[in-house]
Protein backbone atom coordinates (compact mmCIF):
# COMPACT_ATOMS: atom_id res chain seq x y z
CA UNK A 1 0.00 0.00 0.00
CA UNK A 2 2.81 2.43 0.93
CA UNK A 3 4.55 1.67 -2.38
CA UNK A 4 1.41 2.62 -4.32
CA UNK A 5 1.02 5.89 -2.40
CA UNK A 6 4.67 6.85 -2.93
CA UNK A 7 4.43 6.02 -6.65
CA UNK A 8 1.39 8.22 -7.23
CA UNK A 9 2.90 11.11 -5.26
CA UNK A 10 6.16 10.84 -7.23
CA UNK A 11 4.30 10.80 -10.57
CA UNK A 12 2.30 13.88 -9.58
CA UNK A 13 5.38 15.79 -8.42
CA UNK A 14 7.18 15.06 -11.71
CA UNK A 15 4.02 16.12 -13.57
CA UNK A 16 3.96 19.46 -11.70
CA UNK A 17 7.66 20.15 -12.31
CA UNK A 18 7.32 19.40 -16.02
CA UNK A 19 4.27 21.64 -16.45
CA UNK A 20 5.79 24.58 -14.58
CA UNK A 21 8.80 24.46 -16.92
CA UNK A 22 6.53 24.41 -19.98
CA UNK A 23 5.57 28.10 -19.83
CA UNK A 24 5.93 30.36 -22.86
CA UNK A 25 9.32 31.96 -23.33
CA UNK A 26 8.15 34.76 -25.63
CA UNK A 27 7.93 37.82 -23.34
CA UNK A 28 5.76 39.72 -25.86
CA UNK A 29 2.91 37.26 -25.28
CA UNK A 30 3.14 37.00 -21.50
CA UNK A 31 0.23 39.41 -21.00
CA UNK A 32 -2.06 37.04 -22.90
CA UNK A 33 -2.93 33.48 -21.94
CA UNK A 34 0.15 31.38 -21.18
CA UNK A 35 0.52 28.04 -22.86
CA UNK A 36 0.42 26.31 -19.47
CA UNK A 37 -1.40 27.22 -16.28
CA UNK A 38 -0.62 24.92 -13.39
CA UNK A 39 -1.96 24.82 -9.84
CA UNK A 40 -1.40 22.30 -7.07
CA UNK A 41 -2.21 22.15 -3.38
CA UNK A 42 -0.59 19.75 -0.92
CA UNK A 43 -2.15 19.47 2.54
CA UNK A 44 -1.85 17.39 5.69
CA UNK A 45 -4.40 17.73 8.47
CA UNK A 46 -5.13 15.76 11.61
CA UNK A 47 -6.47 15.53 15.12
CA UNK A 48 -5.26 14.02 18.38
CA UNK A 49 -7.41 13.28 21.43
CA UNK A 50 -6.43 11.87 24.81
CA UNK A 51 -8.49 11.32 27.98
CA UNK A 52 -7.56 10.84 31.63
CA UNK A 53 -10.40 10.25 34.11
CA UNK A 54 -12.72 12.02 31.69
CA UNK A 55 -16.27 11.68 33.03
CA UNK A 56 -18.09 11.86 29.67
CA UNK A 57 -15.86 9.17 28.16
CA UNK A 58 -13.77 8.92 25.02
CA UNK A 59 -10.96 6.93 23.40
CA UNK A 60 -7.38 8.09 22.89
CA UNK A 61 -6.77 8.44 19.16
CA UNK A 62 -4.78 10.15 16.45
CA UNK A 63 -5.93 10.77 12.89
CA UNK A 64 -4.25 12.14 9.78
CA UNK A 65 -5.45 12.91 6.25
CA UNK A 66 -3.17 13.80 3.34
CA UNK A 67 -4.51 15.39 0.17
CA UNK A 68 -3.01 16.42 -3.16
CA UNK A 69 -5.09 18.43 -5.62
CA UNK A 70 -3.57 19.54 -8.92
CA UNK A 71 -4.66 20.93 -12.26
CA UNK A 72 -2.88 21.76 -15.52
CA UNK A 73 -4.38 23.70 -18.42
CA UNK A 74 -2.84 24.01 -21.88
CA UNK A 75 -4.30 26.65 -24.17
CA UNK A 76 -2.86 27.52 -27.58
CA UNK A 77 -4.52 28.48 -30.86
CA UNK A 78 -7.52 26.16 -31.34
CA UNK A 79 -6.47 23.57 -28.78
CA UNK A 80 -7.27 23.27 -25.10
CA UNK A 81 -6.11 20.49 -22.79
CA UNK A 82 -7.24 20.46 -19.16
CA UNK A 83 -6.25 17.84 -16.59
CA UNK A 84 -7.09 17.38 -12.91
CA UNK A 85 -5.79 15.01 -10.27
CA UNK A 86 -6.99 14.45 -6.71
CA UNK A 87 -5.27 11.99 -4.38
CA UNK A 88 -6.33 11.56 -0.75
CA UNK A 89 -5.62 9.08 2.00
CA UNK A 90 -6.26 9.17 5.74
CA UNK A 91 -6.89 7.03 8.77
CA UNK A 92 -7.50 6.94 12.50
CA UNK A 93 -5.64 4.90 15.11
CA UNK A 94 -7.05 4.21 18.58
CA UNK A 95 -4.11 4.38 20.96
CA UNK A 96 -5.79 2.51 23.82
CA UNK A 97 -6.30 -0.72 21.86
CA UNK A 98 -3.32 -2.32 20.08
CA UNK A 99 -5.63 -4.98 18.63
CA UNK A 100 -7.40 -2.40 16.47
CA UNK A 101 -5.46 -1.59 13.30
CA UNK A 102 -5.44 1.71 11.47
CA UNK A 103 -8.96 2.42 10.24
CA UNK A 104 -9.32 4.21 6.92
CA UNK A 105 -11.19 7.52 6.94
CA UNK A 106 -10.47 8.78 3.41
CA UNK A 107 -9.16 7.13 0.24
CA UNK A 108 -9.36 8.55 -3.26
CA UNK A 109 -7.67 8.42 -6.65
CA UNK A 110 -9.48 10.68 -9.10
CA UNK A 111 -7.87 11.58 -12.44
CA UNK A 112 -9.49 13.37 -15.37
CA UNK A 113 -8.40 14.91 -18.65
CA UNK A 114 -10.20 16.64 -21.50
CA UNK A 115 -8.76 17.58 -24.90
CA UNK A 116 -10.71 19.86 -27.18
CA UNK A 117 -10.57 21.72 -30.49
CA UNK A 118 -12.10 25.18 -30.41
CA UNK A 119 -15.00 25.84 -32.81
CA UNK A 120 -15.82 29.28 -31.35
CA UNK A 121 -14.59 31.52 -28.57
CA UNK A 122 -16.07 29.39 -25.78
CA UNK A 123 -17.20 26.13 -27.42
CA UNK A 124 -15.01 23.12 -28.20
CA UNK A 125 -15.44 19.63 -29.60
CA UNK A 126 -13.78 17.54 -26.91
CA UNK A 127 -12.83 14.06 -25.73
CA UNK A 128 -13.27 13.63 -21.99
CA UNK A 129 -11.66 10.86 -19.94
CA UNK A 130 -11.79 10.03 -16.25
CA UNK A 131 -10.43 7.36 -13.93
CA UNK A 132 -11.37 6.64 -10.30
CA UNK A 133 -10.32 4.02 -7.76
CA UNK A 134 -8.73 3.80 -4.29
CA UNK A 135 -5.38 2.93 -2.69
CA UNK A 136 -6.21 0.43 0.06
CA UNK A 137 -8.78 -2.16 1.15
CA UNK A 138 -12.02 -0.81 2.61
CA UNK A 139 -14.05 -2.32 5.44
CA UNK A 140 -17.41 -1.78 7.09
CA UNK A 141 -16.21 -1.23 10.63
CA UNK A 142 -16.19 -2.78 13.20
CA UNK A 143 -15.88 -5.77 10.83
CA UNK A 144 -12.30 -5.49 9.59
CA UNK A 145 -11.88 -9.09 8.39
CA UNK A 146 -13.82 -8.95 5.10
CA UNK A 147 -12.91 -6.24 2.58
CA UNK A 148 -15.85 -4.58 0.83
CA UNK A 149 -13.62 -2.72 -1.66
CA UNK A 150 -10.02 -2.83 -2.87
CA UNK A 151 -7.65 -1.17 -5.35
CA UNK A 152 -9.38 -1.50 -8.77
CA UNK A 153 -12.37 -3.10 -7.05
CA UNK A 154 -14.04 -0.94 -8.00
CA UNK A 155 -12.19 1.05 -10.64
CA UNK A 156 -14.03 3.30 -13.09
CA UNK A 157 -12.92 4.47 -16.54
CA UNK A 158 -15.05 6.97 -18.48
CA UNK A 159 -14.59 8.08 -22.09
CA UNK A 160 -16.89 10.55 -23.84
CA UNK A 161 -17.05 12.59 -27.05
CA UNK A 162 -19.05 15.79 -26.87
CA UNK A 163 -19.17 19.58 -26.61
CA UNK A 164 -17.35 21.59 -23.97
CA UNK A 165 -18.40 25.11 -22.94
CA UNK A 166 -15.57 26.99 -21.17
CA UNK A 167 -16.54 30.37 -19.78
CA UNK A 168 -13.15 30.89 -18.12
CA UNK A 169 -10.61 28.96 -16.07
CA UNK A 170 -13.12 28.54 -13.25
CA UNK A 171 -16.31 27.39 -14.99
CA UNK A 172 -16.98 24.77 -17.67
CA UNK A 173 -19.76 22.41 -18.77
CA UNK A 174 -19.19 19.28 -20.84
CA UNK A 175 -22.03 17.31 -22.42
CA UNK A 176 -21.88 14.10 -24.44
CA UNK A 177 -24.52 11.82 -26.00
CA UNK A 178 -21.75 9.28 -26.74
CA UNK A 179 -20.17 8.13 -23.48
CA UNK A 180 -18.73 4.81 -22.34
CA UNK A 181 -18.38 3.80 -18.69
CA UNK A 182 -16.32 0.77 -17.70
CA UNK A 183 -16.45 -0.69 -14.19
CA UNK A 184 -13.58 -2.93 -13.05
CA UNK A 185 -13.77 -5.37 -10.13
CA UNK A 186 -10.33 -7.00 -10.28
CA UNK A 187 -10.76 -9.06 -7.12
CA UNK A 188 -12.05 -12.62 -7.23
CA UNK A 189 -14.00 -12.54 -3.95
CA UNK A 190 -15.84 -9.33 -4.86
CA UNK A 191 -16.48 -10.32 -8.48
CA UNK A 192 -17.97 -13.65 -7.34
CA UNK A 193 -20.73 -11.83 -5.44
CA UNK A 194 -21.39 -9.39 -8.29
CA UNK A 195 -20.19 -6.32 -6.39
CA UNK A 196 -20.50 -2.84 -7.92
CA UNK A 197 -22.87 -3.94 -10.67
CA UNK A 198 -20.74 -6.52 -12.49
CA UNK A 199 -22.32 -9.89 -13.28
CA UNK A 200 -21.39 -12.60 -10.76
CA UNK A 201 -18.00 -14.04 -11.64
CA UNK A 202 -17.23 -11.22 -14.12
CA UNK A 203 -14.49 -8.65 -13.60
CA UNK A 204 -15.60 -5.92 -16.06
CA UNK A 205 -18.92 -4.23 -16.86
CA UNK A 206 -19.52 -1.97 -19.87
CA UNK A 207 -22.14 0.77 -20.11
CA UNK A 208 -23.01 3.18 -22.91
CA UNK A 209 -24.99 6.37 -22.47
CA UNK A 210 -25.00 10.14 -21.98
CA UNK A 211 -22.60 12.07 -19.76
CA UNK A 212 -22.59 15.60 -18.31
CA UNK A 213 -19.81 17.18 -16.23
CA UNK A 214 -19.88 20.61 -14.62
CA UNK A 215 -16.88 22.25 -12.90
CA UNK A 216 -17.09 25.46 -10.89
CA UNK A 217 -14.23 26.98 -8.92
CA UNK A 218 -14.47 30.32 -7.17
CA UNK A 219 -12.62 32.65 -4.83
CA UNK A 220 -15.43 33.45 -2.40
CA UNK A 221 -13.41 35.80 -0.20
CA UNK A 222 -9.78 36.85 0.18
CA UNK A 223 -8.75 33.64 1.95
CA UNK A 224 -11.63 31.30 1.03
CA UNK A 225 -11.57 29.23 -2.17
CA UNK A 226 -14.16 26.76 -3.42
CA UNK A 227 -13.74 23.88 -5.85
CA UNK A 228 -16.78 21.90 -6.99
CA UNK A 229 -17.69 19.26 -9.56
CA UNK A 230 -20.74 17.23 -10.53
CA UNK A 231 -20.86 14.30 -12.98
CA UNK A 232 -24.08 12.73 -14.33
CA UNK A 233 -24.33 9.53 -16.37
CA UNK A 234 -27.38 7.79 -17.90
CA UNK A 235 -27.01 4.23 -19.22
CA UNK A 236 -28.95 3.84 -22.48
CA UNK A 237 -28.84 0.04 -22.18
CA UNK A 238 -30.36 -0.40 -18.71
CA UNK A 239 -32.78 1.89 -16.80
CA UNK A 240 -31.71 5.15 -18.48
CA UNK A 241 -34.04 7.07 -16.17
CA UNK A 242 -31.79 6.19 -13.21
CA UNK A 243 -29.03 8.80 -13.27
CA UNK A 244 -25.64 8.04 -11.72
CA UNK A 245 -24.44 11.04 -9.69
CA UNK A 246 -20.95 11.87 -8.48
CA UNK A 247 -20.67 15.30 -6.85
CA UNK A 248 -18.08 16.98 -4.67
CA UNK A 249 -17.44 20.40 -3.17
CA UNK A 250 -14.40 21.52 -1.19
CA UNK A 251 -13.63 24.76 0.65
CA UNK A 252 -10.12 25.85 1.61
CA UNK A 253 -9.84 28.47 4.36
CA UNK A 254 -6.30 29.84 4.33
CA UNK A 255 -4.94 31.22 7.61
CA UNK A 256 -1.60 32.12 6.03
CA UNK A 257 0.78 30.70 3.42
CA UNK A 258 1.34 27.54 5.48
CA UNK A 259 -1.74 26.83 7.61
CA UNK A 260 -5.26 26.20 6.33
CA UNK A 261 -8.56 24.53 7.15
CA UNK A 262 -10.53 22.41 4.70
CA UNK A 263 -14.12 21.23 4.43
CA UNK A 264 -15.08 18.62 1.83
CA UNK A 265 -18.36 16.93 0.98
CA UNK A 266 -18.98 14.10 -1.52
CA UNK A 267 -22.26 12.64 -2.74
CA UNK A 268 -22.52 9.47 -4.86
CA UNK A 269 -25.53 7.58 -6.21
CA UNK A 270 -25.33 4.56 -8.51
CA UNK A 271 -28.33 2.22 -8.69
CA UNK A 272 -26.00 -0.63 -9.71
CA UNK A 273 -24.30 -0.56 -6.29
CA UNK A 274 -26.23 -2.35 -3.54
CA UNK A 275 -25.50 -1.32 0.04
CA UNK A 276 -26.76 -2.82 3.31
CA UNK A 277 -27.83 -0.05 5.69
CA UNK A 278 -27.86 -0.11 9.50
CA UNK A 279 -31.39 -1.55 9.52
CA UNK A 280 -30.37 -4.53 7.36
CA UNK A 281 -32.06 -3.30 4.18
CA UNK A 282 -30.15 -4.12 0.99
CA UNK A 283 -30.27 -2.08 -2.21
CA UNK A 284 -29.12 1.13 -3.94
CA UNK A 285 -28.39 3.94 -1.48
CA UNK A 286 -27.25 7.55 -1.64
CA UNK A 287 -23.67 7.69 -0.38
CA UNK A 288 -22.47 10.76 1.50
CA UNK A 289 -19.09 11.65 2.98
CA UNK A 290 -17.84 14.75 4.77
CA UNK A 291 -14.25 15.51 5.81
CA UNK A 292 -13.25 18.49 7.97
CA UNK A 293 -9.66 19.23 8.91
CA UNK A 294 -7.10 21.83 9.87
CA UNK A 295 -3.41 21.52 9.21
CA UNK A 296 -0.54 22.55 6.99
CA UNK A 297 -0.73 23.12 3.25
CA UNK A 298 1.56 24.21 0.44
CA UNK A 299 0.43 25.74 -2.84
CA UNK A 300 2.27 25.82 -6.17
CA UNK A 301 1.07 28.01 -9.03
CA UNK A 302 2.63 29.49 -12.13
Amino acid sequence: MCRKIKSFILILLVFNIFCVKAQKSDSLERDSLSVWKVKSLYSLSGTQSSFVNWNSGGRNNISLIGNISASADYNKDKWNWSSDATLAFGGIKYLDDNAVNLQKTDDKIDLSSIVGMRISKRFLISINSGFKTQFADGFTYPNDSIAVSKFMAPGYLNLALGTDYIKDGNFSVFGSPFAAKTTFVLDDSLSQIGAFGVAKGERVRYEFGAFVKLKWNAKLMKNINMKSKIELFSNYLNNPENIDINASVAFVFRVNSLFSATAQWNLVYDDDINIRDRNGNFGPRTQFKSVLGIGISYKLEN
